[in-house]
């Protein structure tokens, strides 16, 4: 056995004893300000050493779940929304890998985005419209860097999760792009679909502009479902 093959089995048994309790942190069976189990007692119910426990415990303070200190047993905080929907993740990635797993997410994220960007058309503020405006020159500054493109996209596509003022909106936006980030970077690069797509953004952010939320929902759903064509023939979706 090397040394690679012994920290990869250690990952996956940490990652594993995290998905656990994060499951139990968000349904209460761990209880917020209780502290976890003892060491020695996880390591003798799940069948992991001690350095797995550990590893698992830091993962889970990265992620907000516990307060841990030295010398003290770690402590379950609140939960946030990131909490939440990260616990899912792991579900989420293992069903992008059947059959119309992908085009399933994507539809989601388009009748998601329709009704985000009218409601931007309608109520987005100057603070918005100027983070919008910024991403924009950012998104046609990036043209010839398809990476650095795919990061302006993003930033541009994330305003719209941001108008409405509700905390779990950006945190399904952070999702949507962890899960299907691994599946995009599979995508060809192709300088002249980011000129594409730089236009559709700009079509999008005329619209918001102009205050028309039909106008706007056109501009979205034709740039989602233009972009659903290169996804569809990158992972051979129906």
């Amino acid at each position: 056995m090397t040394d690679e093959w012994i920290r990869d089995v250690r990952t996956r048994a940490a990652d594993n004893l995290v998905s656990i309790f994060e499951r139990q942190i968000i349904d209460g069976t761990l209880a917020v300000g209780k502290p976890l189990p003892p060491e020695r007692e996880i390591m003798q119910s799940f069948g992991v050493s001690r350095t797995v426990v550990r590893e698992a415990v830091r993962a889970l303070a990265a992620k907000g779940l516990v307060e841990a200190r030295p010398r003290y047993r770690p402590v379950v905080r609140t939960p946030g929304y990131d909490a939440a929907i990260e616990a899912v993740g792991s579900v989420v990635n293992r069903l992008l890998t059947v059959p119309g797993g992908v085009r399933n997410l994507f539809e989601l994220r388009i009748m998601m985005e329709a009704a985000l960007v009218r409601d931007a058309a309608l109520h987005a503020g100057k603070d918005h419209v100027a983070r919008m405006k910024q991403a924009l020159a950012d998104n046609e500054a990036a043209l010839g860097d398809s990476e650095r493109f795919f990061e302006t996209d993003v930033a541009f596509h994330r305003v719209l999760y941001e108008v409405p003022d509700n905390p779990v909106l950006p945190q399904i936006h952070k999702a949507y792009t962890d899960w299907l980030s691994s599946h995009w970077t599979r995508m060809p690069r192709d300088p002249e679909r980011n000129h594409v797509n730089y236009r559709a953004h700009g079509r999008i952010f005329e619209s918001i502009l102009f205050r028309d939320p039909d106008a706007a929902e056109r501009a979205l759903r034709d740039h989602l479902d233009d972009a659903w064509d290169q996804v569809r023939l990158t992972f051979e979706e129906p």
